[in-house]
């Protein structure tokens, strides 16, 4: 075995490269994402390999892989929404003279947080009312179902909450740390 060689502190090289630290959070949207999302590609999975393979298909596996896709839809739009990459059109911010772009922003801050706080009021309705249907191959209650996109809806709305009071504590000024519209 090769002992790696020792550097000269005094070598001087042309170009010199180092890794950034790279910084792992654990959010717990993501954890949630990564875990649903991996059940999910095992469940089509062992659906491809029942179905095919076997040529028996397990019934099942295709109702809960259903329902897994819905679970890591809504808990990946927290993701998305702590992370600010939703889809908007930011275009004619960037036309608008300051005061009406803060404005603007406000408005729009406003509009985002009533409307997941009104997903999260249904999320809670839903479940609540599908109680007592159950699905249709597991004798379990629909409400676990919409139990997940309740969770996903109020993920989502504690980092809108996050994201309005960052915006209000810059006076919705635009994010310093965000890149900007590249506009040719």
């Amino acid at each position: 075995m090769t002992q790696p060689q020792q550097q000269d502190p005094t070598e001087v090289h042309l170009i010199e490269v180092a890794d950034p630290e790279v910084k792992i959070e654990p959010f717990i949207e993501d954890i949630l994402g990564f875990v649903i999302f991996w059940t999910l590609a095992s469940v089509v999975f062992l659906q491809f390999f029942s179905r095919y393979v076997m040529n028996d298909s397990y019934a099942w596996t295709e109702e809960i892989s259903r329902y897994l896709l819905m679970w890591v839809t809504f808990i990946g739009a927290a993701t998305a929404m702590r992370r600010g990459t939703h889809i908007g059109v930011e275009a004619i911010q960037h036309f608008l003279p300051d005061g009406l772009a803060r404005f603007s922003r406000f408005i729009i801050d406003t509009l985002t947080l009533g409307f997941v706080a009104c997903l999260c009021w249904f999320g809670i309705t839903i479940t609540e009312r599908m109680q007592i249907q159950t699905m249709t191959v597991i004798e379990w209650p629909m409400s676990i179902v919409y139990g997940g996109i309740a969770l996903g809806c109020f993920l989502m709305l504690y980092r809108c909450i996050r994201v309005v009071f960052g915006n209000a504590r810059r006076g919705w000024r635009p994010d310093p740390n965000k890149v900007d519209l590249i506009i040719d």
